[in-house]
């Protein structure tokens, strides 16, 4: 047996283990890419890697066998760094969108394409939870939302995007005409925290929604003698029908949120009363309501409230603020607002450091090359956007919807949800970009019925060739040419269904980054 210490802790192993292993002893993790149980260290990621006191630089742990009297750190600010730097140089040369265009400059990060595919599907239910899971109030949005994610998407590119809030709206409808019980997302237990939110417009009801779903209870106060703020009061009926905006707002009542209608915070009620009385308040005032805002002693700058633009925290303890003189003349914006709030409040009420909803981490193709947009374009539905029969008033029928829902290029990454690439990069505060250079080629192998293969995400880690060769596949997957320029590949360039017969399920399991992934990857609940 052999004794060591890591992180100052010491642990007994036999005699060949590794310091990976011997960490993991410890309870420790330290992030890997290319190791995988099992088979053989290849060590051509280095984000494993360790400072071993008295050598020179970083070693990868994956590899490096212990020493009686070894002395390691895993979690100094060097090894940090490396980690770090080996990541950065790894994204440098990595080829894909973690998130789809349209996702990525959705205000309230709406994940668009796994809607889409749920609606090609007809799987209304599971889309419209993947729609509520980021967007409270959907068949408003869908009606009046300017669709930045239409702007963003990259089948217009080619023809005319994808009627995104068509296809949200239809959802939504599809639900609230249903003659059962409208969907009611699962919530937690409740918590016995309170909290007061000022203003029933957009930020506010959606702030309301999401704090219930984490189990805390919600009194929304107003001044007006309904609920919906600008959506009520600063749209037409013809835009926005209140029956539709009455029946969203139902289905947040219906989670347990209090209305206080016709009640004036800071003359009706005061706020030291409400910070009394709740364990947080939420200050969701709109355009219309800045006397109110200034009513209710919040500190005030030249341009508005001191609230941090990302948690939303006021100087006041306790007391969160959006909208004011920042107001977004999107509703998207305001309900997306209200879900972030909603973020730093549940933190706050549950005695966690207070951070803001997370920040995804992303890269991006960019600007398509010639040729490549048939590419993504190879798998999509030919035709045209598809225009409601009955017009844009009417929205999409299923059939429509369907149709639409075929035009999506898939551009976001199939494995997004399950890529230690892209958790480790968020973890470690990487920089995609910090080492970017001419890209190369998008590629996409889809000649496997169930698995796509896309060259440019591969980190050439071999663990694919090492399962094809120990499932002794007849052809499997091998590295093709030398030094830069290796590659995997099928030899003698087969195709991908002629390398991958027998072990295809479990070398998109083993592989990190994403480059092997299921065509139709099953989409998780929202």
């Amino acid at each position: 047996m052999v004794r060591l210490t890591i992180d100052g802790r010491q642990v007994e192993v036999p005699a060949g283990t590794t310091i990976l292993a011997a960490a993991r002893e410890l309870g420790i993790e330290i992030p890997t890419l290319c190791f995988r149980e099992g088979f053989q260290a290849s060590t051509s990621c280095m984000v494993c890697v360790v400072k071993v006191a008295g050598r020179a630089g970083l070693v990868p742990s994956c590899a490096m066998e212990v020493q009686e009297g070894m002395q390691v750190e895993s979690e100094t600010d060097e090894v940090r760094s490396g980690r770090r730097t080996a990541l950065e140089l790894l994204l440098s040369d990595h080829l894909g969108d973690c998130m789809g265009p349209c996702h990525a400059v959705c205000p309230a990060r709406m994940d668009i394409p796994r809607m889409i595919r749920q609606i090609a599907a007809g799987r209304m239910r599971e889309a419209l939870a993947t729609v509520k899971a980021d967007i409270a109030l959907p068949a408003v949005l869908g009606r009046i939302c300017p669709a930045p994610c239409e702007k963003a998407c990259r089948r217009g590119q080619h023809d005319a995007p994808v009627a995104i809030c068509l296809l949200k709206r239809y959802v939504a409808d599809v639900d609230l005409a249903a003659g059962g019980e409208p969907y009611r997302p699962a919530c937690e237990p409740p918590s016995g925290r309170k909290v007061a939110i000022v203003g029933a417009g957009p930020t506010g009801l959606a702030a309301a929604y999401y704090l219930h779903r984490r189990g805390h209870a919600c009194t929304i106060l107003d001044d007006h003698p309904a609920p919906g703020g600008m959506l009520r009061y600063g749209v037409s009926e013809q835009a926005l029908p209140r029956s539709v905006l009455d029946a969203e707002i139902a289905t947040i009542t219906a989670l347990g949120a209090l209305l206080r209608l016709g009640v004036r915070v800071g003359q009706d009620v005061a706020m030291d009363e409400l910070r009394r009385d709740f364990d947080a308040v939420f200050v969701a005032a709109g355009k219309q309501d800045q006397q109110q805002v200034e009513a209710l002693c919040l500190s005030w700058s030249a341009r508005g409230p001191r609230r941090d633009s990302h948690t939303y925290a006021t100087d006041l303890d306790g007391v969160f603020a959006a909208g004011g003189p920042r107001q977004s003349k999107m509703a998207v914006r305001a309900v997306a607002d209200g879900k972030g709030a909603a973020e730093s409040i549940h933190q706050y009420v549950t005695g966690r450091e207070v951070t803001g909803p997370p920040r995804p981490f992303t890269v991006h193709i960019g600007k398509l090359r010639d040729g490549e947009m048939e590419l993504f374009l190879s798998e999509a539905a030919a035709d045209g956007r598809v225009a409601p029969a009955g017009g844009e008033a009417a929205g999409f029928t299923a059939g429509e919807a369907e149709a639409e829902s075929r035009r999506c290029l898939h551009c976001d990454c199939r494995r997004a949800g399950d890529c230690r690439l892209r958790d480790h990069a968020a973890a470690c505060a990487a920089d995609a970009s910090r080492y970017r250079d001419e890209r190369r080629s998008f590629v996409q192998h889809r000649q496997h019925a169930q698995v796509v293969f896309e060259p440019g995400k591969c980190i050439d880690c071999g663990l694919c060739v090492q399962i094809t060769a120990k499932a002794g596949e007849r052809l499997g997957l091998a590295f093709i040419g030398r030094g830069f320029a290796v590659r995997v590949a099928v030899p003698f360039d087969h195709t991908l269904a002629e390398g991958l017969q027998k072990v295809a399920a479990e070398c998109v399991a083993a592989c990190p980054t994403g480059a092997l992934a299921f065509r139709d990857a099953p989409a998780k609940p929202g």
